[in-house]
């Protein structure tokens, strides 16, 4: 890995938060938890487990005693709080004191639950629904907004954005490049692994390149970001998984939700959910930074097909 790269992911989790970002609000602690706990150690995950499901219990605790209670080392706990985004054991601590409270004002923490073969349809529809809420209720709580800012800022200026996705991934890239376009930014969506490539090598700086990838291990996206992160090009992953491999070469990593998969709810649906609000996230601020643009872009597309919506049965 250069030193570059690792000056990168030198404020990715597993290291003290860059300085400027924000540790996160006391109710998005838990969705924290759910989002990294499948990319922690074992001992990490009894921590993060413990503190998200007895947080005023744990609020009580001083470092040591918390690492009796898990069975993990003071070293453990201070690395699982840093890896939640606290600089260090006292802020977790008092953020574990507002989860507390947050929980005894009445309100209590939604449980997912699978879908069975043989649940009625009415059923599926809300728990599905359910599911649906709780992954874009986990995304909006785990997103750095410095991050995100940062990532809008970027694009906003972009001579011009390519966008990376395979699978599922690859339509929400698709969603990202259609929103672009029509406020009358140059994108382009690449699900051809060559081709994404192939144009990453044109990529220079003041282009942008966007991985979408919820494992972060998708080699087919993590190449093409590597070549434009060497070109010089601003880059951004919107991933699950902000420790895997595509935050290597990301500038920016926004954190989608990583919901429990079932039989019947596989990867690609539970994290389409998070990837597409982060997609709208990054629109809208990309059109509030150019609205003198974006607002005559917009009508004009507007105009363009109104025609063919004029005359229908209502």
């Amino acid at each position: 890995m250069t030193e570059n790269v690792k000056e990168i992911f030198g404020n990715r989790p597993g290291g003290i938060p860059a300085p400027g970002s924000t540790p996160p609000a006391p109710a998005a602690l838990a969705a924290k938890v759910r989002t990294l706990a499948p990319s922690m150690t074992r001992s990490m995950q009894r921590v993060a487990e413990t503190v998200a499901g007895d947080p005023a219990g744990c609020a009580a605790l001083t470092v040591t005693g918390l690492a009796e209670r898990t069975g993990t080392s003071e070293a453990t706990v201070v690395r699982t709080a840093r890896l939640l985004g606290y600089p260090g054991y006292r802020d977790l601590r008092l953020a574990l004191a507002g989860l507390a409270a947050h929980q005894q004002s009445g309100r209590a923490p939604a449980i997912t639950t699978d879908i069975a073969v043989d649940d009625p349809i009415a059923d599926v529809v809300a728990k599905l629904a359910h599911d649906e809420q709780q992954a874009l209720a986990d995304t909006a709580a785990g997103l750095d907004t410095v991050q995100l800012d940062a990532a809008v800022n970027a694009l906003a200026a972009a001579r011009r954005t390519d966008v990376y996705g395979i699978g599922a991934s690859g339509l929400v890239a698709q969603d990202l490049t259609q929103k672009l376009l029509r406020i009358g930014l140059i994108a382009h969506a690449h699900s051809d692994p060559h081709l994404a490539v192939t144009n990453a090598v044109q990529l220079r700086a003041g282009d942008v390149a966007v991985a979408i990838t919820h494992s972060g291990a998708t080699g087919d996206v993590i190449e093409p970001l590597r070549v434009a992160f060497e070109r010089g090009a601003t880059t951004i992953a919107v991933t699950g998984r902000p420790d895997s491999s595509v935050a290597q070469y990301a500038d920016h990593v926004l954190t989608t939700s990583t919901s429990r998969e079932s039989e019947l709810r596989p990867a690609a649906m539970s994290s389409r959910t998070g990837q597409l609000l982060v997609v709208d996230c990054l629109f809208v601020g990309v059109a509030q930074r150019t609205y003198e643009t974006t607002a005559p872009a917009l009508a004009a597309s507007y105009e363009a097909l109104a025609h063919r919506h004029r005359n229908l049965p209502r």
